[in-house]
């Protein structure tokens, strides 16, 4: 089976789960003997223990191809206006969604000498170069929505832009892959789509990167005998941290000697800081700033809670990872991650005083963290890429069959 796949950021150089998700995922159908073409929106610098990327002007079986465009994860139309690049006079276009069309325009000479069976683009920004490819090829195509949005907007109505991508993104594909009945019930919602076009493949995790409570001692409120609440994410609406810090407010009334961690960067930082002074806590909140490899891990294993509050989730993989790490986790009702996880605390995300009774109960009773943490840490070990890689494939077979005898 050949596929070609388009993404838009791949770790290291990844500022989200986006990435942590294309990788897991690519690995894993790698591993499956698929043969995997990844196309990404720019060159970068890629290392892997067990994947050999390839650029345009190597030979392989599994390619990584880049693109000269000026395409950055997560950002938004108006952070792209704001950027060191575009204020230097970039060369690549006006704005972000001239950018989506470069990239979408750049497909035909990039397969024109590849042969593959399906197309397999995530998340929006990839949407058109696979709409593109599949115009060009005949070939099937899926796509993979990770998050929409109404998800970066908090439940609110998204830039009308991309709404506009997503549509034909959708409209366009053969299959649609939601990362689980969460987004799965918002595209039918929000944007018509049959429920039959859609199928559910829920992230996994590679627990084997993660041990199990090695706490680290280079925290010093971990020295004083503090305990600590972690919150990673990017700061931005959707993901609460602004009800992260509201209930921590509350849960300093009965665990004072309690720090709250908050690991991520985004739109909202300088609010969530302004917030903590405001509520009279920030002596007792951390920022970390964004975290990844050994500095997320130590994070995660130091913590004896983490918390992920969020108003509109597709799913969230940091929980996985947390608890991996043997740490317990509470998480928002309004996640795709509460659809696969049993042993774990969950509260709607609006409720402040429930939010903040459960991290106190974690804090104050061992034998209930112990409980969480051991439970969990056994069911996260069967959330793998592995079985997300086999529902793929399927699709991708599925597809192939009906793509030749069409």
């Amino acid at each position: 089976m050949r596929v070609l796949m388009f993404g838009w950021e791949f770790p290291p150089h990844n500022s989200g789960g986006l990435g942590v998700a294309c990788e897991g995922l690519a690995r894993a159908l790698v591993d499956k003997s698929v043969e995997l073409v990844f196309v990404l929106p720019k060159k970068i610098s890629l290392a892997n223990d067990r994947l050999r990327f390839l650029f345009a002007h190597t030979a392989g079986t599994n390619k990584i191809y880049g693109i000269d465009v000026a395409l950055t994860p997560y950002v938004t139309a108006k952070e792209y206006l704001l950027s060191k690049r575009y204020l230097e006079g970039n060369i690549y276009g006006a704005d972000l969604f001239s950018e989506v069309m470069r990239y979408a325009k750049s497909v035909r000479d990039l397969i024109e000498h590849e042969t593959f069976d399906v197309i397999h683009a995530h998340d929006w920004l990839s949407f058109l170069a696979g709409v593109e490819a599949k115009r060009i090829s005949g070939k099937p195509l899926i796509v993979h929505v990770h998050a929409t949005g109404f998800d970066q907007a908090g439940g609110n109505l998204p830039d009308e832009r991309v709404y506009a991508i997503e549509k034909i993104g959708f409209d366009a594909a053969d299959r649609i892959i939601t990362v689980s009945r969460y987004t799965k019930d918002m595209l039918i919602s929000k944007y018509g789509v049959s429920s039959e076009k859609i199928f559910v493949v829920h992230n996994g995790i590679d627990s084997s990167m993660y041990t199990y409570k090695q706490e680290s001692n280079e925290f010093p409120w971990k020295r004083a005998g503090q305990k600590m609440v972690l919150f990673v994410g990017r700061l931005t609406m959707h993901k609460g941290p602004d009800y992260f810090l509201r209930a921590a407010r509350r849960v300093l009334d009965f665990c004072p000697d309690t720090m709250f961690v908050i690991a991520g960067s985004g739109d909202m930082e300088f609010q969530i800081i302004r917030q903590a002074a405001e509520l009279g806590i920030a002596q007792n909140v951390f920022f970390a700033g964004f975290a990844r490899g050994e500095n997320l891990r130590r994070l995660y294993e130091s913590a004896d809670l983490y918390v992920l509050p969020s108003v509109s989730e597709p799913f969230g993989i940091a929980p996985l990872e947390a608890l991996a790490s043997g740490t317990p986790v509470l998480i928002s009702k309004q996640s795709g991650v509460s659809e696969v996880l049993s042993h774990a605390l969950k509260v709607d995300f609006w409720d402040i005083d429930e939010m903040a009774n459960k991290i106190v109960a974690v804090l104050r009773y061992p034998p209930l963290t112990r409980q969480l943490a051991l439970y969990g840490n056994g069911e996260v070990r069967g959330i793998t890429w592995e079985k997300a890689a086999e529902k793929c494939i399927a699709l991708y077979n599925d597809m192939k069959v009906v793509h030749n005898n069409s």
